[in-house]
């Protein structure tokens, strides 16, 4: 790439994903600039995919194979060598232009450092690699990341301890969940407790490898803390009580938690003298890579919201004060423009979706045809879609409900699409009505985004435009406007446009009027006795 213009400085971002590090380079005005925030681009990019690149760690999708399903573990040496990958390929030359640094980490992992980290961190030499270097600090040699489920008493221990379900969400903004820091603080603690009393720092994936940049130990930003079930999510600091529940000594172990445009100082002289970065750049705090999707996609205000149609769908965006879900299913997190932010998972996406596509024998074309020839509606027909234990609302094993006279028969395929995409959205509506902000506007992400029926369908149930919006390493990209360091962050570049569609104010009425009817059958069938 060529050196950025007069007025011009590049900023990067480091994604540590789930299979692959991103960093990704912008080139946004200067801060005392007087350019529009369209002016941003993405100058360079840089990936590394673990198990194809770094065979030596033997993962399989980028975690530790284990016979045991439910453990998920990464050896965090992996990333750092997959930071310094990174960085070769983006050059000295292309890191000597970057004035600011800020990471996205996969939310919920931990990383447990020995005491005497802060100091070896300052002090590493450019003649040997960060993962030797930085190995001998860990207390505990594999980090526990988002795929763990092995914490299931430890859950429940902490939510008794903090009065229910409802009490915990109340506090830190979701219910315990297996994969949430705390429970897996509390299970290590328990289970190793040598190596527990061998940790003096506790950090997550995204202010271990800040940590690593600016060679001191970085504070944990609001957005990652909230994902612990350890921020009181009101105060926006450590909760004691939440603390006193997780495991004894957790306090002088957790760093402290800072607002999400804290910066943490100059990047450390290691990556000055390996990589050519100027000593004045600075690293701005790192958060987790949900808050950082939702800069990277230009979500500012509240009202804004995306909604990922993928594997499964998920629906976040900015509320305009905390509200805590009555169910404990979704969740509050604090984003980068530290308003509050809600998120809630739905394991039934296009898992449903491919499932009644493949049971009438159609490809896409002919499933989007479906959903043109059918009514709002669909006559009454409705589908409680749960093929797969569902995590919104609580189904622990797969059920199917068919109302309305609609059937699994192959004369009923197009009625079955219809269903099964309704379904979907009158259980995101009526499911997420405790966020308190309805959506204004919705940038539709994933490879449904592009089914231009579905955002139909989504636009009149949610009632509010839904706009497809492609977006490539948006958690990256969110970063790297991070750490430009302003406020407001920059907005993304303009992508092509998607596929969009605007509520039609005929079937919203239809909508309206169906919501009751599946709030009472969603209502019914989760009663059921036969429901396992």
């Amino acid at each position: 790439m060529t050196r950025p213009a007069a007025g011009v400085s590049l900023y990067l971002g480091i994604d540590v994903g789930t299979q692959s590090l991103t960093a990704i380079l912008v080139e946004a005005p200067q801060p005392e600039g007087e350019q529009e925030d369209r002016a941003v681009h993405v100058a360079a990019r840089a990936g590394v995919h673990y198990d194809s690149e770094l065979p030596a760690y033997g993962t399989v999708n980028g975690q530790l194979p284990n016979e045991d399903p439910a453990i998920g573990r990464v050896p965090p040496s992996m990333w750092l060598e997959a930071l310094e990958l990174a960085l070769e390929r983006l050059g000295s030359d292309v890191c000597g232009e970057v004035r600011g640094v800020s990471v996205s980490g996969q939310q919920h992992g931990s990383v447990y450092l020995r005491a005497g980290s802060e100091r070896a961190l300052r002090f590493l030499t450019p003649d040997g690699s960060l993962a030797e270097q930085v190995d001998p600090l860990l207390s505990r040699a594999e980090a526990p990341i988002w795929t763990d489920s092995s914490t299931a008493r430890e859950c429940e221990e902490i939510r008794c301890a903090l009065g229910g379900a409802s009490a915990t969400a109340e506090l830190t903004g979701s219910d315990t969940f297996e994969r949430f820091t705390g429970p897996q603080i509390r299970r290590f603690a328990r289970n190793k407790s040598e190596a527990w009393a061998d940790t003096a720092h506790v950090c997550l994936v995204s202010s271990f490898v800040t940590s690593v940049l600016a060679g001191r130990l970085a504070p944990i930003d609001h957005g990652d803390g909230s994902g612990m079930n350890l921020l009181d999510i009101r105060r926006r600091a450590w909760s004691p009580k939440a603390i006193a529940a997780t495991a004894v000594g957790l306090e002088r172990r957790l760093l402290p938690s800072e607002p999400p445009w804290t910066v943490v100082g100059a990047i450390a002289p290691y990556f000055v003298s390996r990589y050519g970065f100027p000593p004045d750049a600075q690293v701005i705090i790192g958060s987790g890579d949900n808050p950082c999707s939702l800069v990277g996609v230009g979500v500012r205000e509240p009202g804004e919201a995306v909604l990922s149609l993928g594997t499964s769908d998920t629906l976040f965006g900015l509320l305009r004060d905390v509200a805590v879900d009555p169910e404990a299913n979704g969740h509050v997190f604090i984003a980068p423009s530290g308003h509050p932010m809600s998120l809630i998972c739905f394991r039934n996406g296009s898992l449903a979706r491919e499932a009644i596509r493949d049971r009438y024998g159609l490809d896409w074309t002919g499933f989007e045809d479906a959903l043109r020839e059918t009514p709002p509606g669909n006559d009454g027909m409705m589908m409680l879609p749960w093929f797969e234990p569902e995590i919104v609302p609580r189904v622990p094993s797969p059920r199917v409900v068919r109302l309305g006279g609609l059937e699994d028969a192959p004369d009923q395929a197009a009625r079955n699409c219809r269903a099964v995409v309704e379904g979907q959205f009158l259980s995101m509506r009526f499911n997420s009505e405790w966020m308190a902000t309805r959506p204004n506007r919705i940038l539709a992400t994933g490879g449904g985004s592009q089914n231009r029926e579905l955002l139909q369908i989504a636009a009149d149930v949610l009632g509010c435009r839904v706009e497809g919006h492609e977006v490539s390493d948006g958690a990256a990209l969110g970063a790297a406007l991070r750490a430009t360091g302003r406020r407001p962050y920059p907005l993304p570049p303009a992508g092509e446009p998607g596929p969009s569609a605007s509520p039609r104010p005929e079937a919203v009425a239809v909508y309206d009027r169906m919501l009751p009817r599946y709030a009472e059958a969603q209502r019914r069938a989760l009663a059921r006795s036969d429901l396992p």
